[in-house]
């Protein structure tokens, strides 16, 4: 793990994308994700980026990307507090992701970069809100496929 000023990297992704993690400030072990493209400056995900990610994956193959948030789901279900910072990852692994890499062709980001931020932000969120649903809902909600205005509001939602 490499620290560069509050930043930890967490993960370098196939394609070259970092994947970090710096201290936060709403617990004790609150930590904030970010990442930088190759060449590009450092950036924080937000919900509604892998929604839309999820969007265009879906439009390209429904039924695999359907496969994938399910797997996110049930990763939410094994993902516990973290009580240590820098934190780790708890369930990603690249090697699980051979049977979504055709979704690699649409969409920004590639299912390994997906995978990696999906974990770390929901044992951020975990970590901060042991009994929040709010993550569950919305990804329940892509899932069932909800219309789409009420998802990307749910993934907008403070």
């Amino acid at each position: 793990m490499l620290l560069m000023a509050d930043l930890y990297l967490m993960y370098k992704t196939r394609g070259g994308v970092e994947i970090f993690v710096k201290p936060g400030e709403k617990s004790k072990y609150d930590f904030r994700v970010c990442y930088r493209e190759p060449g590009k400056h450092i950036r924080t995900p937000k919900h509604i980026h892998l929604i839309i990610d999820l969007y265009m994956k879906k439009a390209f193959d429904k039924k695999l990307t359907l496969e994938l948030v399910k797997e996110f789901l049930d990763t939410l279900s094994r993902l516990r507090v973290c009580d240590k910072f820098p934190p780790s990852f708890q369930e990603f692994s690249p090697q699980n992701l051979k049977h979504f890499e055709k979704l690699n062709d649409a969409g920004d980001y590639s299912v390994e970069f997906l995978s990696a931020i999906f974990d770390l932000i929901m044992i951020q969120e975990k970590t901060n809100y042991p009994n929040g649903t709010i993550n569950r809902k919305l990804f329940e909600a892509f899932l069932n496929e909800k219309d789409i205005f009420s998802v990307v509001s749910a993934a907008t939602f403070r």
